[in-house]
C-alpha cells in the first residue's frame, strides 16, 4: 500500500472534516424536529431546545395516532406516490426507449422537443387555467397529469444509450422482437438508472404540496403536506382567536407529523442508495 505524505494526509483530514460538517447540518434539522416532537409545551416555548429533548412527553403522538385526518391525508400521499410512480415510470421508461433508438423516424427533432421543455414553459397561471379546465382537481388527474418530467427521461434516455449496440444486435440476431429488447435485455441492465430515476419520482410524489394545495378541493384527497399545512394554520387561529389552553406546542405536534411523514423515506432509501450514485454517473455517459 502506497503510503500518504504529510500534504495529501492534511488534504484528506480537511476533505473528512468538511463532509463531516455538512452531514450534521443536513442532520440537525432532522433531530430538532424530534427533540421538540417528543419535549414539553414550556420547554418549547420558552426556546430552551437546542439539540436534545427536554421535559419528554408522547403527547403529541397520540394526538397524530388518533388523528383520522392524518391516515387519510397519509393514505393519500401513498396513493399518490405509489401509483404516481408507477404511471410516471411506465412513461418515462418507454418515451427513453424510443428516443435512443437509431431508428426512430425525426430522432433528432423528438429529442429537442423533449429538452426545450426544459428551457420553456408556459408559465405558472396559463398551467393553472389549463388543469382546471381540463378538471384535474382529483387523485387520478393528479397522477396522469403530473406524470412526467423531461430531466428524468433524458437521464434513462442517455443510459439506455450507454448499452452496447453488440448485445441488441445479437439478441435481435436470436429473434428478439422490441418488446423482447426492452424486457429482457435494457431494463435488467439498467437497473442502477431505474432506481435513481424512481427515487427522484418518489420524492417528488411524496413531498408534493403546491400543485395538490390549489388544485384539490376536497379535503378527503389531499395529500399529507396539505394536511400538515392546514393543521399549522388552524391551531394557529385556535392561538389567536381562542382562550384554550393546550397542554403540549401545536408546533410540537406539526414536528410530529413531519417526523412520521419521513419515515418511509428513511426506510426505503437505504435499500436503494447503492444504485443512486451509480446511476446518475453512469446515466450521464452519452448526450
Amino acid at each position: 500500500m502506497e503510503r500518504l505524505n504529510k500534504s495529501e494526509i492534511a488534504f484528506k483530514a480537511f476533505a473528512y472534516l468538511i463532509v463531516i460538517a455538512f452531514a450534521l447540518m443536513a442532520l440537525y434539522p432532522l433531530l430538532y424536529a424530534f427533540s421538540v416532537s417528543i419535549s414539553g409545551k414550556l420547554a418549547y416555548e420558552s426556546q430552551s431546545i437546542i439539540l436534545l429533548p427536554k421535559d419528554i412527553t408522547l403527547t403529541a403522538y397520540k394526538m397524530v395516532l388518533y388523528d383520522k385526518g392524518f391516515w387519510i391525508s397519509y393514505t393519500n400521499t401513498l396513493f399518490y406516490t405509489v401509483l404516481g410512480t408507477m404511471w410516471s415510470m411506465a412513461i418515462s421508461l418507454t418515451g427513453a426507449y424510443a428516443l435512443q433508438s437509431v431508428h426512430l423516424l425525426f430522432r433528432r427533432q423528438l429529442n429537442f422537443l423533449l429538452v426545450l421543455t426544459m428551457w420553456f414553459s408556459a408559465g405558472m397561471i396559463p398551467m393553472y387555467l389549463n388543469y382546471k379546465q381540463l378538471g384535474i382537481d382529483n387523485r387520478w388527474g393528479m397522477i396522469i397529469a403530473f406524470g412526467v418530467q423531461a430531466y428524468n427521461i433524458i437521464l434513462l434516455r442517455n443510459y439506455f444509450s450507454s448499452i452496447p449496440k453488440e448485445i441488441q444486435e445479437a439478441a435481435i440476431v436470436d429473434g428478439c422482437h422490441e418488446f423482447q429488447l426492452f424486457f429482457n435485455i435494457f431494463i435488467p441492465m439498467s437497473k442502477a438508472s431505474i432506481a435513481t430515476v424512481t427515487l427522484f419520482y418518489a420524492i417528488t410524489r411524496w413531498n408534493g404540496y403546491y400543485w395538490s394545495r390549489i388544485l384539490i378541493a376536497n379535503s378527503f384527497e389531499q395529500p399529507l403536506q396539505v394536511y400538515l399545512r392546514q393543521l399549522i394554520e388552524n391551531y394557529q387561529k385556535l392561538y389567536d382567536e381562542s382562550s384554550v389552553v393546550l397542554d403540549y406546542s401545536a408546533d410540537s405536534l406539526a414536528y410530529a407529523i413531519i417526523v412520521c411523514s419521513i419515515i418511509p423515506v428513511m426506510v426505503v432509501y437505504p435499500f436503494i442508495q447503492k444504485y443512486f450514485t451509480r446511476g446518475v454517473n453512469l446515466g450521464g455517459i452519452k448526450g
